[in-house]
Parts: structure tokens; C-alpha cells; sequence
């Protein structure tokens, strides 16, 4: 098959529509504006079903290179043959390629090319054709190739050589190499054993095994990582007769033949010496690449929804950051984002100024009428927490408290940007207006930080940097556009996320604005040096221009469609203006009266804008996450001591994984809900049920103090009802 009729099969898409959306990816078209604006050529394919298209793609296309490749050198040596110009055309991974290119490919010197040097390949050849008999016998016709010269002193010597080419032969069979990978992946054992007299987090797994067919990704990152770090001796256990019965059966025609004892010996010393390691080394690497995939699956998941995150709108927000020897950053922001005022306190261990402390926390939620106070997660932040919930009780204020994640902070603070955004600032208070600005709006603050440092991964450290830096760079592409942009508030670093942009395109865009003022329409972002057409189509349906005098451009309206949004407001007397009032609530149901498809035709568009644009018209400039839970608040605090098996408690998802998920209930620590516990039917994973962000309530299974450990359920409740049972 073709690299689209593959991607048609395995996506289940039609081989036209496959076609059509290779194109607009080989004509340089983001995977944004793709999955926006070309649901027609597409057939409505999303961003998440685009991305692993086009991750396939390449992978495809490599596969195709290297298929060539194999082909090209195997045909400069003279010896392509039909019969393995068809292996190659229907290997099906990189690894068969390989495999078949494997007798073709320039040696390294080997047991077997010394022995072809000394001539014994006819030997080689006599002992595998396996006669009833030999005469001369073989030790015998062995005889006749000792060559002191050449370094063959025996006869055995002679028959050693001569087997060690039919162990080579054997192992570069590609036939017999994919046989034995199948049979050892399938009958195989991953064996882990201690590899020092030390305790260690990894001590689990100091005398593990388990079939490699059913071990899960998240204990083959663990366990590479144990090994990594030398706690663990790491291999692969399989039954070596179960692989030698089989190439027998390939190999041996007669085994009364008394060259059976020599082919025997050449069997087992093929895969013994050459076969077994370089089988285990291939699973291994391939279960890492499919665990990463598995865990990467995770980590998009979790940071699609972590970005996603409800905003909290028109709240004055005072950042806390928590510390002890050098003391608690404080920041207050408002509801754009602006900072007020800043201020440190030292209430903690071990200057413990805990009424000063409390005077300037007083002063500062006053002063600024502060609506919520974002406490950071880190170290200290336990005591931070009890101080701000005393204090806010105390004052009878109406304020409440929250734990943010810092995951990130800190390196938001040290970045070049941070330094660029406040260079007066230290990078404690740096880190304390990133926790306020990230509850405000999640997405604006994150996209400032790598996103493998945002905290909501599974072994991320162990995973393939460039891998995880593309696909994670994917996700926060897609959120962004989802979102939109506002032009003229953005941030280069949210603005470098845009469809079609990059950093250059985003600091000239706001070095344009910092000189010439507001943007006062989308199509001004032409002005800005290096920004040309191309980019202007990609990314202009993602930017927000409030300020515009066109009211489509404060919509996710593409441009390109402008007229036919003036077609379609003019054909049932809609204004511009009753768009901007709000007044159109009826031009849905007006549309759906006279038939979608005809309208689209008389407008010249397609079904999927048409709908796209009625949405759009009917709340200009809306921002999707508005209809997202908010986070929960807090006005008081409860320690570890304080749970007891059996408590229900509300908590918000922190981040989930291949085992379970991990709560804030409101504790420093978070506690963990085994799959298991998750709900009463089967899932596989608990992002079937389970999301970060995500705000649901929770029953006390276990408390271990000395762990700090919290095990919870989703399962057990009041009267035993189940909230997802």
C-alpha cells in the first residue's frame, strides 16, 4: 500500500480525505488552522486526530526513505533479486528494512569474516547441505583446509570457522530475527534484580518479573530509570530451547546427517552469541519507545487540560510564594494582570516575625481589596498556608485562599523572559507573579514555561527530548488557538504560539505595538516587518482585536470569510451592529429552518464554516474556558492528622497517571486514587473517567504519617453510594 492508503486503514478515513489533508500539510499549513479552517477538505478532522496523522506520516515517509535507501545499496553491489526486492516493499517497520539489509552491509571484522578470510566458507557450505554421509567424512575434509599460513592449525579449527559462519549466516537471517522478536516478545520475561545492597525507591523491583507482553509502560520507565541510576541489573528472560526448536525447523533437513551435530552447535552459538543480545537490546529499546508513547499520551492529556484551566476573571490576586530563610514573596496583581505592589515576609523558621508578618499580609489584602490569595505549593508552603487561613479568619475578611502548583515557577523566574518582563524584580518575586498570574488565567502564565517543567507529567526525565519537546509544544499550539489570542495584550511568549508564528514573528509584533500603540484592526499585523501573507492566513483567525472597529475581528471568524459573513447577516437583515449587542439569537434557528447545506451553497461555503460562523456571531469574542468549573477556594485548613478513614472530602485532580490520580484535598500532600479505587466498572486508564482540573469528591481509605501518604477512593460514600459507580 501507499504511505495514505496506510494512513487511510489505520485511521479509518477514506483514501480521497487523506490525500486532501497530506496536501495541506505539505503546503506548509499549521495543524490549527487546518483543523479550524479546512474541516471541508479535511471532513472535520480535530487537532488531536491531525497531529498523530501527520506524527505518522513522517514516521511513514522515513520508512519509505530507508526502504530506498536499502534498495539503492543493495542494487550497487549487484545483488537485488526479485525476491527481496519484494521484502523490502512490504517490511513493515524500520527494523525489518534492517533486517534484510543485515547480509548486505559492510562488516565490522567478525569470528565469521576471519574465517571466510581463511577459506573455510566452502566448508561452511558442506556442512549445511547435511548429506546422509560424507566420504571423506568431514573431520577428514577438514583436514584438507588446515593452513598454518592462514592461521588454521587444526581440523577442528577448521570446522570451528566453519561453524561460526553458519552462526553468522543464521543471524542475519531476516526471516528467522522477526520470528524470534515476535517469540520472544510474546514468550519473553523482563527480569529485574538488585544491582547494589542498597535501599532505594526502586527496591520493588530488587526481584521482579514479569511477562514483557503484559507489563505496563509506566514499570518499564521505573525500571530503565533503576537501571539508569545502577540500583538494577535489567534483562530479558526466554526459554533458549523454545528458540533453537524453532530454527531447526528451519535450518536442519536431516538430522541423522552427521554434520547435525555441527549445525546443532552453530544453532545455539548464533543465538547464544549473536541473536539473543541483539534481540534484547531491539525489544527493549522498542518497549521504551512504546512505553514513552504511552506515558507521552499521559502527559498531553494532562497539560491539554491543565492549560485549559477555568480562568478567574476580575479577581485582584496576591501571589504568595513560600519560603524560609529568605522569606515569603509577595505580589499583588489585578485583574489584567498588572502588578500593584510587592513585599516580603519572614513568618517562618528562622526568624519566625510572625505578627509583622501578619500586619503586612493585613495591610496588603486591604489596601488592594484582594479577592484571593495564591498560595505556592512548594517548600513552606504548609506553614504559609495555616498563617494566610488564621489570618483571613481573624480579619472576618471575605477573601478565600488557594494552593497553585509552582511547578515551573522556578524556572519561569530564572528565564531570560522573566528577566526581560521584570528586570527590577529578584526571581522570588518573579516566581510569586507567576502563582497569581497562573490562577487568573492558567494558560496566558504557562505558556512563559517549558512545558515538560510544568509538573503534570509520568517520567518525563526518562523520555526522548525531542519527542517530548514536539508534542508537548503540539498541545500548547492547540490550546492557544483554541483559545485566541487578544493582539493587543498578549504576551510574545503567547503569541509565539499562534498559528503559523514563532518567536521573531511574536517580539517584532510586540516591539510594533510597544511603538506604534493598540492594534486597530488584525490586518495592521501586516505592517509588522517579517510578517507576510502566509503567516497573516495561518494565524489571523486566532487573534482577538477588541480595539477593531470590525467586529468580525474580535471573533474566531477567519478573514477569508468576512464577506460571506456580511452575505449572511444582510440575507436575514442583520447588522454589524446587532452582532456587537448581541441582538442575532434567532439567526441559528432561522438558518436550520430554510436548510444548512443550502445557505452554505448560496454563500459559497461549506456546511462546517457556516456553523463555525453562526457560533461565533452569536458570542463575539467569547473565551471557551468561561463554561469550565472555576477552581475551588478556601477559607480554612486541615492537616494531615486531621483525616480519618471513611472522611469525604472535595479535591481537585493535580495530575493522573497509568496507576491512578493524584488529589488535593487540602493537604500538603496529595493523595493518590489507585485505578482501582477510581470507579465500580473496568477502565483502562483513569483518563477514561478523570481529567487535571478535574473537582470530585473523595473518601479517606488509609493515612500512613510516616510515608505522608493519603490513599483515597472514588468508590466509597455516604449509605454506599458511589459517585461513579
Amino acid at each position: 500500500m501507499t504511505v495514505n492508503e496506510q494512513l487511510a486503514a489505520q485511521f479509518g478515513l477514506r483514501v480521497d480525505q487523506v490525500e486532501k489533508t497530506v496536501a495541506l500539510i505539505d503546503e506548509g499549513n499549521t495543524i490549527p488552522f487546518i483543523s479550524r479552517y479546512r474541516k471541508e477538505v479535511t471532513g472535520g478532522l480535530d487537532d488531536t486526530v491531525l497531529r498523530d496523522l501527520n506524527d505518522r506520516l513522517v514516521s511513514l515517509r522515513a520508512l519509505e526513505k530507508r526502504k530506498e535507501d536499502v534498495f539503492n545499496l543493495i542494487s550497487e553491489q549487484g545483488k537485488m533479486t526479485p525476491e527481496l526486492e519484494k521484502a523490502i516493499r512490504n517490511a513493515n517497520t524500520v527494523t525489518e528494512v534492517d533486517d534484510i539489509y543485515r547480509p548486505y552491509r559492510p562488516h565490522r571484522k567478525t569470528r565469521a569474516s576471519v574465517a571466510i578470510e581463511k577459506g573455510l566458507e566452502p566448508l561452511a557450505v558442506l556442512i549445511l547441505e547435511q548429506r546422509p554421509e560424507y566420504e571423506p567424512s568431514l573431520e577428514e575434509t577438514a583436514q584438507a583446509y588446515v593452513n598454518e599460513e592462514k592461521g588454521v592449525a587444526t581440523a577442528e579449527e577448521a570446522l570451528q570457522g566453519a561453524r561460526d559462519i553458519i552462526a553468522d549466516q543464521v543471524s542475519d537471517n531476516a526471516a528467522y530475527r522477526k520470528a524470534i522478536r515476535v517469540m520472544t516478545f510474546s514468550n519473553g520475561i523482563l527480569s529485574s534484580r538488585a544491582a547494589k545492597d542498597e535501599d532505594s525507591e526502586y527496591a520493588q523491583y530488587y526481584e521482579y518479573d514479569e511477562a514483557l507482553i503484559r507489563i505496563p509502560g509506566h514499570r518499564i520507565l521505573a525500571i530503565n530509570r533503576g537501571e539508569r541510576e545502577e540500583f538494577l541489573k535489567v534483562s530479558i528472560k526466554m526459554d533458549a530451547q523454545m528458540v533453537l526448536d524453532y530454527l531447526e525447523t528451519r535450518v536442519v533437513t536431516n538430522r541423522e546427517s552427521p554434520a547435525y551435530s555441527h549445525i546443532h552447535a552453530a544453532l545455539a552459538d548464533s543465538y547464544d552469541r549473536l541473536i539473543e543480545p541483539s534481540i534484547e537490546r531491539e525489544i527493549r529499546s522498542a518497549t521504551f519507545d512504546d512505553a514513552c508513547e504511552g506515558a507521552l499520551k499521559v502527559f498531553r492529556d494532562n497539560l491539554q487540560h491543565l492549560l485549559m484551566g477555568a480562568p478567574v476573571h476580575g479577581k485582584v490576586v496576591l501571589g504568595f510564594d513560600p519560603g524560609y530563610g529568605h522569606g515569603c514573596k509577595l505580589a499583588v496583581v489585578d485583574p489584567t494582570g498588572k502588578v500593584l505592589d510587592t513585599a516580603v515576609i519572614y513568618p517562618h523558621k528562622p526568624q519566625e516575625q510572625t505578627q509583622k508578618s501578619r500586619d503586612i499580609l493585613s495591610r496588603l489584602i486591604t489596601k488592594y481589596h484582594v479577592d484571593v490569595v495564591a498560595i505556592g505549593n512548594g517548600t513552606a508552603s504548609r506553614e504559609s498556608e495555616i498563617l494566610v487561613a488564621q489570618l483571613l479568619k481573624d480579619m472576618q475578611s471575605p477573601c478565600k485562599y488557594i494552593i497553585v502548583s509552582e511547578a515551573g515557577a522556578s524556572v519561569y523566574s530564572a528565564s531570560k523572559l522573566a528577566a526581560e518582563e521584570f528586570p527590577d524584580f529578584d526571581v522570588m518575586q518573579r516566581s510569586a507573579v507567576s502563582i497569581a498570574r497562573r490562577l487568573q488565567d492558567p494558560l496566558a502564565e504557562l505558556v512563559k514555561i517549558e512545558p515538560k517543567a510544568i509538573g503534570v507529567g509520568q517520567y518525563q526525565h526518562d523520555m526522548k527530548e525531542a519527542r517530548l519537546t514536539s508534542a508537548l509544544s503540539g498541545v500548547v499550539e492547540d490550546c492557544v488557538n483554541a483559545v485566541g489570542v487578544n493582539l493587543n495584550t498578549a504576551s510574545g511568549a503567547l503569541l509565539s504560539y499562534v498559528a503559523g508564528f514563532n518567536a521573531t514573528a511574536a517580539k517584532n509584533i510586540v516591539k510594533y505595538r510597544e511603538e506604534h500603540g493598540a492594534f486597530r484592526s488584525r490586518e495592521e499585523i501586516l505592517k509588522v516587518p517579517r510578517v507576510g501573507d502566509k503567516l497573516y492566513q495561518q494565524g489571523a483567525g486566532f487573534l482577538r482585536v477588541p480595539e477593531s472597529g470590525e467586529i468580525l475581528d474580535n471573533t474566531g471568524i477567519h478573514p477569508e470569510s468576512y464577506e460571506a459573513t456580511r452575505l449572511l447577516l444582510k440575507r436575514y437583515n442583520y447588522s454589524e451592529e446587532d452582532v456587537r449587542s448581541g441582538n442575532i439569537e434567532l439567526l441559528s434557528f432561522k438558518v436550520r429552518n430554510q436548510g444548512t447545506a443550502e445557505v452554505a451553497k448560496a454563500l459559497g461555503i461549506g456546511e462546517p464554516t457556516l456553523n463555525d460562523i453562526l457560533k461565533e456571531l452569536e458570542k463575539p469574542g467569547r473565551d471557551i474556558r468561561d463554561n469550565l468549573p472555576p477552581p475551588e477556594l478556601r477559607s480554612d485548613v486541615l492537616e494531615l492528622e486531621d483525616l480519618k478513614p471513611g472522611m469525604e472530602l472535595r479535591g481537585t485532580v493535580r495530575n493522573v497517571v497509568d496507576f491512578g490520580a493524584f488529589v488535593d484535598i487540602g493537604v500538603h500532600q496529595d493523595g493518590l486514587v489507585h485505578i482501582s479505587q477510581i470507579t465500580n466498572r473496568f477502565i483502562k486508564h483513569p483518563s477514561e473517567v478523570l481529567a487535571v482540573g478535574d473537582i470530585v469528591t473523595v473518601w479517606v481509605l488509609d493515612v500512613d504519617l510516616k510515608k505522608k501518604r493519603i490513599a483515597l477512593t472514588m468508590k466509597q460514600g455516604k449509605n454506599g453510594k458511589t459517585k461513579n459507580s
